[in-house]
């Protein structure tokens, strides 16, 4: 193909699927003390685990990996599309382009999602296929703008205090939701985290949420996935709700990530959509 697909590992897009439909992922990196690991080695349920006795730091993948996967891609493509989480909450994507600049024999085009997880993950997806189709990288970026148009996503989660600690939402906010057991639905805006609703019970919040998308389903063809950490039945409950009020919608199941799930806590919740 032309044009390689690069992403991260806050998409969340599983392993196979991901070497299935050649797209390329640099992890980010946890820390617990003294210990570093690429975000791809943890299993995230061992890692909900072990971050409930200490909680672990995350960073953006060196810029060396970035290089080094570039260079590698210069030899068999002329292009590179690469997405990444949103530029308001990690300096992945900034440490990408800066190595794409760096990198002679290849164009290294980056994509802001301004998001994360698989929902970030269906841009990935969706470039890959273009990509396989024989579209550049000109017409790839195109129409992920044109899928960011139709783009939503809620989530929740069970303690502001994470989110406030990582510096991704302020501290008089994360104090309030403590307070009076707030559960607020978050979405990004202007690539950063910020709350949309202020609702008092994790089901309520849920519903809310569910309200989004029944505002959205039978329009189009939509993708959507349920989103959580470390709550696989719940999702799979609320998944089986949200088919019924939505048959047309075409769900899956994803989860918030090492990364992504040290910022938002254990129990967080969540759900996005997109045209297909």
């Amino acid at each position: 193909m032309k044009t390689a697909i690069v992403t991260d590992s806050t998409a969340y897009i599983p392993q196979q699927q991901a070497k299935d439909k050649g797209i390329h992922v640099v992890p980010l990196q946890i820390t617990f003390g003294n210990e570093s690991y690429a975000e791809t080695e943890l299993d995230a349920v061992e890692f909900y685990e072990k971050a409930r006795e200490e909680l672990p730091k995350t960073s953006q993948p060196p810029i060396g990996e970035f290089i080094s996967l570039y260079e590698q891609l210069s030899g068999q493509h002329e292009e590179v599309v690469a997405i990444h989480l949103s530029s308001g909450i990690s300096g992945t994507m900034a440490g990408s382009k800066q190595a794409g600049e760096m990198t002679e024999g290849v164009d290294v085009h980056v994509f802001d999602s301004e998001i994360a997880c698989a929902v970030q993950g269906f841009y990935a997806l969706k470039a890959a296929e273009l990509a396989e189709q024989g579209m550049d990288a000109k017409g790839i970026l195109a129409e992920l703008e044109e899928m960011k148009k139709t783009l939503r996503a809620y989530f929740m989660v069970e303690d502001l205090r994470h989110l406030q600690r990582g510096g991704r939402l302020s501290g008089a906010q994360a104090l309030v939701g403590s307070m009076l057991q707030i559960k607020p639905l978050l979405h990004f805006q202007d690539k950063l985290i910020v709350p949309y609703e202020k609702i008092r019970t994790r089901k309520k919040a849920m519903n809310r949420i569910a309200e989004e998308l029944k505002k959205d389903c039978g329009k189009e063809p939509l993708q959507a996935t349920v989103i959580h950490a470390n709550r696989l039945e719940e999702a799979e409950r609320w998944k089986a709700e949200l088919e019924l009020a939505c048959p047309d919608v075409e769900f899956t199941i994803s989860h918030f990530g090492p990364v992504i799930g040290t910022h938002l806590g254990e129990g967080a919740m969540g759900l996005g959509w997109a045209k297909k």
